[in-house]
């Protein structure tokens, strides 16, 4: 495609903590692949200075930028109005200036669902995830928003998993169940997709699930949201089972293509953001 000539458009990201964000890389190697004259800067924001830091990404006309924990609830107060997965939610990690006004999105989820879409359409399907922490609450609205026939949160806390579960079954048409996840848990029969949506693995590739493999049958969608290393423990298990299996780095890099298509308008290049991430991991 042809580069389009912008003239110095910035977009960021708002974390309590410059920690070598990954995301910063990723998406600065889309905008030289496609030629793009934006920026991407990641700048550290203490909680205390957030509203702050928005009203400075309005003064400088930025278009947009990501947010990390712990800005993604605290944001909406100073935005001018949320996405429906997002309000759903009560999460932003994604904030796009709209004719002037900042709207708050997620692509967490959104991310998420892109990447499954490649391999399988979630509607009519019946989902296990594990986890129900802020990835597994992104992960588990979108699925719902697609059409899912049935999620089952299974998580070590039931006072944790409870407000997702009820979030779903109150805010869209998805029935969803909580279980309190056993000793080598069983997925049940007929089960579609299963999704890790813990830190289970996240820093050491050797670190199983304490699912029972044997119920992971050959058919399966099997998806981990770890990028590192992106190939988990659970997804070597599943790939050995049969299982058709989904890495992390496919959902952070359609987040990163969903940021840039709000921001920019265009859809870029997935394979140029993807190797970049490979070459940060060592994929």
């Amino acid at each position: 495609m042809a580069a389009r000539d912008f003239t110095s458009e910035l977009v960021g990201s708002f974390s309590e903590g410059s920690n070598g964000n990954p995301t910063v890389a990723m998406i600065e190697a889309a905008f030289r692949h496609h030629g793009l004259n934006w920026r991407y800067i990641n700048c550290e924001v203490p909680p205390e200075r957030l509203a702050d830091a928005v009203k400075g990404a309005r003064a400088m006309g930025w278009r947009g930028f990501n947010l990390s924990i712990p800005h993604k609830v605290a944001v909406i107060e100073h935005l001018d109005g949320l996405g429906e997965s997002a309000a759903i939610m009560g999460a932003v990690n994604c904030a796009v200036n709209r004719d002037g006004k900042l709207i708050g999105e997620n692509t967490d989820g959104k991310g998420f669902l892109k990447s499954l879409m490649e391999v399988v359409d979630p509607k009519g399907k019946a989902i296990v995830m594990f986890g129900a922490g802020g990835a597994a609450r992104a992960i588990g609205v979108e699925l719902a928003l697609a059409g899912a026939r049935s999620l089952i949160i299974v998580n070590r806390s039931a006072a944790r998993a409870e407000p997702l579960v009820k979030l779903l079954n109150e805010k869209t048409k998805t029935p969803a169940t909580g279980v309190v996840w056993p000793k080598h848990y069983r997925v049940p029969d007929g089960t579609d997709i299963v999704v890790n949506a813990t830190s289970i693995g996240l820093g050491n590739g050797n670190e199983p699930l304490d699912v029972e493999l044997s119920s992971l049958k050959p058919g399966m969608v099997v998806a981990d949201v770890i990028v590192d290393p992106p190939d988990t423990r659970f997804l070597r298990d599943a790939r050995a089972r049969g299982c058709t299996v989904i890495d992390g780095l496919g959902m952070l890099v359609n987040q990163g293509v969903i940021g840039v298509k709000y921001w920019t308008g265009l859809d870029v290049d997935p394979a140029a953001m993807r190797a970049e991430l490979e070459r940060i991991f060592g994929a």
